[in-house]
């Protein structure tokens, strides 16, 4: 079932999860861990985030650094289909333009394709670190907007390899991600939502909001994107507060606002344990107003953590 079906279906308060695929050399059954303690609350689809290459500094015997390019989180593919079919659920697996090449996009569309996986979450992907600005492989995307064209393209059996003989049409539903601060890299919220309806033009078919703390704010989106012609669902994403380091790392990560409210009480706290209690207890308040002002479904960004995201959710559901 694609993503905008689960939408029409929904009647009542319903979490989709978000997890981070893990680290090189790391066991699938830290996947497992956590959702085995999600997959009791029933959500209609778990989303696995993509993840570019990343150049580090390898520090050599002679004390020179060597630059050395790595992918630290491989595997979407494999654990999206490793869930699907564990847990018969659906999975919503990233697609991203950073790092990869449009022959290579090409290849893992056909993967998926072949995987029976239907629903893609289309980002561009994050900056580079070192050079703190986005650099697209030379024959690769820049823009969202033009992955989902390839993507589109597919579902109308056109392929970048022009030597395919009588391609299938894929049935890819994608989603795309929405900012309700506006994008760090934007200059201001009308044109990030000048883009925002270009890939809903493109053939998104529905929005998944970066994290906020203050649902003032995503009302405000929510009305914002609706007078700019933006008509798709918009599913709100909602990221638990757990360590007073956040604080100030997404705030500086994501250009967004934590209120002055959830602030102070977190530096009340004496340690990152009941920081983390006040984020749920923050979470579980955000997501029942939510609830109340008819946005049935809420997507919860794991970050890689079950226990705080189970517990969001037994208090909600």
């Amino acid at each position: 079932m694609t993503v905008p079906e689960h939408l029409n279906q929904v009647t009542s308060p319903r979490l989709s999860f978000e997890l981070l695929p893990p680290l090189k050399g790391s066991s699938i059954e830290t996947i497992f861990s956590t959702l085995d303690k999600l997959m009791p609350f029933a959500p209609p689809f778990i989303n696995i985030t993509y993840h570019r290459e990343e150049l580090i500094y390898q520090k050599l015997e002679d004390g020179t650094l060597k630059p050395r390019i790595v992918r630290k989180r491989p595997g979407t593919v494999g654990i999206a289909a490793a869930i699907q079919a564990k847990y018969k659920v659906d999975v919503v697996p990233h697609i991203i333009c950073g790092g990869f090449s449009k022959a290579e996009t090409e290849d893992a569309l056909i993967d998926l394709d072949f995987l029976g996986i239907s629903n893609l979450l289309v980002v561009r992907g994050d900056i580079d670190k070192i050079q703190g600005r986005f650099t697209p492989n030379p024959q690769g995307h820049r823009f969202a907007s033009e992955l989902l064209e390839q993507i589109m393209d597919m579902n109308r059996g056109i392929y970048r390899d022009h030597y395919v003989d009588n391609p299938i049409k894929t049935k890819f539903s994608a989603g795309v991600a929405g900012y309700p601060e506006k994008h760090p890299e934007s200059p201001n919220i009308d044109e990030d939502l000048h883009f925002l309806r270009l890939k809903v033009e493109k053939g998104a078919e529905y929005i998944v909001t970066q994290m906020f703390y203050d649902n003032q704010i995503f009302f405000n989106f929510v009305k914002r994107c609706r007078e700019a012609g933006i008509t798709v669902p918009i599913i709100p994403g909602i990221k638990p507060l757990s360590t007073k380091e956040h604080l100030y790392m997404l705030p500086r990560t994501f250009s967004l606002t934590i209120p002055p409210g959830l602030v102070k009480e977190a530096l009340r706290c004496k340690s990152n344990s009941e920081v983390k209690e006040a984020g749920i207890e923050w979470t579980t308040a955000q997501i029942k107003e939510l609830f109340d002002n008819g946005y049935p479904l809420i997507h919860l960004y794991t970050m890689g953590q079950g226990d705080n995201i189970a517990k969001i959710s037994k208090n909600v559901l």
